[in-house]
């Protein structure tokens, strides 16, 4: 037998409630019951919310709460618990607070004491990673690189060595120039899945080595359409010595015994002592 949806706790609290990425049927039963239940739907952008309550019958009233005026809006949902109410937040599409608004929104609510229940549902990363085939050793939500290319470069190198599966959103005018950096900073033979319009009518989504996602991209321009994740396969393990155990390394040895900058290279560097005694014996023979 069916549990009976029970929509709201008995105190005043915030509901961070998941929507559809596109499709509306991906709402939950659970997620509609507490949307017509609360005392107003904090939304994104009202306007294009109310599509989504409208085509369930949700008659609840909305507030604006974005990126632009969060604090101030944060401030109004902490007066209707206050009073007593409860509140749902809600995104454009997905899990609020995973790179959309909401994040600072639930911190000040937890700080005045009121409860945060989540309402869980779509999120675009998860949906991306799910039909990856790559997430088995576990992943890493990088949201959004930065837009300026030496900043977006910047980022792209601090990751090169991490192991897990990464998972980036980017924006249709950005995405080309982001998947060629990602191939000319990492290794090009790792795999991407290139998910775009998740749960829509032009859902797309391909799985093929770096160094061909910017060719598969150029060759449609209907490719570049449309909202995106990329989901990124880990660094392999590496044999060798980074660079920065190399220098030190080398610095060592100008200096002290073999044995000694090895030792030292490995306390301060975490390298392994075998493989840098190693190197440092094929130093001094060179």
């Amino acid at each position: 037998m069916r549990e009976a949806v029970i929509p709201l706790s008995s105190t005043p609290s915030l509901y961070v409630v998941a929507t559809p990425l596109g499709n509306l049927h991906d709402i939950s039963p659970r997620a509609v019951a507490v949307l017509s239940a609360v005392t107003a739907v904090a939304a994104e952008d009202t306007r294009h919310s109310q599509r989504l309550l409208d085509a369930y019958g949700i008659r609840t009233r909305t507030l604006a709460l974005h990126e632009h005026n969060e604090q101030s809006a944060a401030g109004e949902v902490l007066r209707l618990l206050q009073e007593g109410g409860s509140v749902a937040l809600i995104s454009d599409a997905g899990t609020p607070g995973v790179s959309d608004p909401g994040t600072r929104t639930v911190a000040r609510v937890r700080a005045a004491g009121f409860a945060v229940v989540a309402v869980p549902g779509p999120c675009a990363a998860v949906a991306a990673l799910s039909i990856s085939g790559l997430g088995e050793r576990g992943f890493r939500f990088v949201g959004f690189l930065p837009p300026k290319p030496a900043a977006r470069r910047a980022v792209i190198e601090a990751l090169r060595d991490d192991p897990d599966v990464l998972v980036f959103y980017e924006a249709p005018h950005r995405v080309l120039a982001c998947v060629q950096d990602l191939a000319s900073l990492l290794e090009p033979g790792r795999r991407v899945l290139i998910a775009r319009e998740l749960t829509k009518l032009h859902e797309q989504s391909v799985l093929l080595p770096l160094e061909e996602a910017a060719g598969w991209l150029a060759a449609d321009p209907n490719r570049q359409r449309g909202e995106f994740v990329l989901v990124l396969e880990g660094a392999a393990p590496r044999t060798g010595l980074d660079a920065e155990a190399e220098r030190v390394l080398a610095l060592l040895l100008a200096e002290l015994p073999t044995k000694v900058a090895a030792r030292l290279a490995a306390e301060i560097t975490g390298a392994p002592k075998n493989a840098l005694y190693a190197r440092a014996l094929a130093l001094k023979a060179d």
